[in-house]
């Protein structure tokens, strides 16, 4: 039993109420819905958009790092670093002059040239023989020099670890460049340390300390704008190295979530109740960048959408409740009389006039295209009728016209048969060929044979030629027996046969020759027509008819239909093309694609 349709039962009034409901129903339902799920998706949307930031951003600050990096490898290969030496027999002034270029070098790397924030390059050397005695040790966060130290108590508290590492450089966070002493400056920094090591002798020429490189990170996190958010750098165990946030140092705690596990790159996000994490790590640069966002900023820009999207459902319920309404007073009445005439027509009856309506609006185009219809309708009954009668009048002629070839075709069978049994052999083959030129030529109505059958066809044409004209020429074919099933349009080669003929070796008598030749090149299908006349052929003229737009009528139209129906069926890139033939004469080259039947 088939399911009821209660819908089936309901006017129209009644559908458009229903409608109604259910789009507004819904809506209400998806608003609450929505409220609910809002804040969800709005974090997951954030987040998603705060995880591409994050990388960008993480690139940019591996950048610099980066180019701090290149800077220090330069300065690391600089064959005054590398000659550099705390024993020797230099003399104070050679030692003042390599002290003052050094200082010189270093100072041209630590300035910006783009109003940035300058990174200061500091080379620290540890000299137990006081050899370097009158260089300043005053060394500054914000001030590039060289500085050597003969006392251990002067020596920086990074400074071995920085050797231990063998020339890779690392960030380190410190609060002092040298040992602390009453008066200092505040040297609090972001390091960027790296031990520079003798290139020739080995062992360490001492540590290329980068300065300032908190505030040139500083700059990457500003550009970036997190609402009421915190972005902080960090290394691998979570020690702050750098952070928008003032007064912020130590080590910053995440959720146990924020953790990378075995990961040793990536970008990790975590939603908790109160902060969305967006970190971007690098175990090998030992790095984080983390984006710190607190949850009750973005839901308060929540409830904003919240009421937006109220005002737009109560408005849509407005709209809704006007527009139905007016296609209530508007369609209903043209609508119930267009049912009316419906169910009323039948088709070849009279149509009455169509309803006028002052409106140009669908309802009136659908009225007046109906009424149109069923007129259309009833004249297309009528010329249907007619064509009907003329449809059985042309296949009651088509039907005569196919007894005509077959009674020809039996005929002409009968006419070979008396001629071969009172010995007139010569007509009896004539009326072969003749019958196997027609019968070909028709091909039972295909336009693609095979070349087998094409031969078979200008071979019989060439016997009635001989026979009829009492012609001596020669005829000579080279085809291979695998491209006999070619296919190719039919009553292609008879016509350029007959015109090697009739053109050019008609009056030669015994010297008369006709070579056909066939063969194929990457797909392509040549077949060559040449005779051996010693009349002047003008080949222009030719090309012109072959391939113009208006051809001279002069000429013909034979070679052109050849030409024509070979690119219809192969492409504009095969036809015919004729030429000179070597010692005289004139060649055909007929080409097409190579298909087959069974292809």
């Amino acid at each position: 039993m088939k399911p009821h349709n209660p819908l089936t039962k309901m006017n129209v009034k009644q559908q458009l109420i229903l409608l109604f409901l259910v789009l507004v129903i819904p809506l209400f339902i998806l608003n609450s819905y929505g409220n609910s799920k809002a804040g969800e998706i709005l974090k997951r949307h954030v987040t998603n958009a705060y995880i591409e930031l994050n990388k960008q951003n993480f690139k940019l600050i591996g950048r610099d790092i980066e180019t701090i990096n290149k800077v220090t490898s330069t300065v690391f290969q600089n064959s005054m670093i590398q000659q550099l030496s705390t024993t020797g027999d230099e003399t104070i002034l050679t030692r003042v002059k390599n002290y003052e270029k050094i200082e010189v070098m270093l100072n041209t790397y630590s300035q910006e040239t783009d109003e940035r924030e300058p990174l200061y390059y500091s080379l620290f050397v540890y000299d137990p023989d006081n050899y370097y005695f009158f260089a300043p040790y005053y060394p500054e966060s914000k001030k590039a020099g060289v500085y050597f130290f003969s006392d251990e108590k002067e020596k920086p508290e990074w400074f071995d670890e920085a050797v231990s590492r063998k020339g890779n450089g690392y960030l380190k966070l410190t609060q002092h460049l040298s040992p602390p002493v009453k008066g200092q400056k505040d040297q609090k920094t972001l390091l960027y340390v790296r031990a520079i090591n003798n290139i020739y002798k080995g062992g360490t020429i001492g540590v290329l300390a980068v300065t300032n490189v908190d505030a040139k990170i500083g700059e990457s996190l500003k550009t970036v704008s997190l609402p009421e958010g915190e972005l902080y750098f960090t290394d691998w165990k979570n020690h702050i190295l750098t952070t928008t946030e003032k007064g912020k140092e130590g080590y910053l705690d995440l959720p146990p979530e924020a953790e990378p596990g075995n990961s040793t790159s990536g970008v990790k996000d975590v939603i908790t109740k109160d902060f969305i994490y967006v970190i971007d790590y690098n175990y090998v640069l030992q790095q984080k960048l983390i984006y710190k966002v607190p949850v009750k900023a973005l839901l308060q820009q929540q409830d904003e959408i919240k009421r937006v999207i109220l005002i737009i459902s109560v408005a849509y319920f407005v709209v809704g409740l006007i527009i139905i309404l007016y296609f209530w007073r508007s369609l209903m009445t043209p609508l119930q009389k267009l049912v009316y005439f419906v169910r009323r027509y039948e088709p070849g009856n009279i149509v009455p006039q169509t309803p006028y309506r002052k409106r140009s609006d669908e309802v009136s185009v659908l009225i007046s295209t109906i009424y149109d219809m069923a007129r259309r309708l009833n004249d297309l009954i009528h010329y249907k009728y007619t064509m009907d009668l003329k449809q059985k009048e042309s296949q009651l002629a088509l039907l005569y016209q196919q007894i005509n070839p077959h009674l020809l075709y039996n005929t002409l069978e009968s006419i070979y048969w008396k001629s071969t049994m009172e010995g007139n052999t010569t007509s009896a083959e004539m009326i072969k060929d003749l019958s196997k030129l027609m019968k070909i030529s028709l091909s039972r109505g295909r336009e693609l044979i095979t070349l087998e059958e094409e031969l078979e066809h200008a071979t019989a044409y060439i016997k009635l030629q001989q026979n009829r004209y009492d012609y001596s020429f020669s005829v000579e074919m080279n085809i291979p027996e695998h491209l006999n099933h070619v296919n190719i349009p039919k009553i292609t080669l008879q016509p350029l046969i007959e015109n090697g003929i009739i053109h050019g070796i008609k009056n030669m008598g015994e010297d008369g020759e006709i070579r056909i030749i066939a063969e194929e090149s990457q797909g392509t299908m040549y077949i060559r027509i040449s005779d051996n006349g010693f009349k002047a052929v003008d080949y222009e003229a030719i090309h012109k008819a072959l391939n113009d737009d208006s051809p001279n009528p002069s000429t013909g139209y034979g070679i052109r239909n050849i030409h024509q129906r070979l690119q219809l069926h192969f492409g504009q890139e095969y036809g015919l093309t004729y030429e000179k033939r070597p010692g005289g004469g004139t060649t055909v080259t007929v080409s097409l694609l190579i298909t087959r039947q069974d292809d």
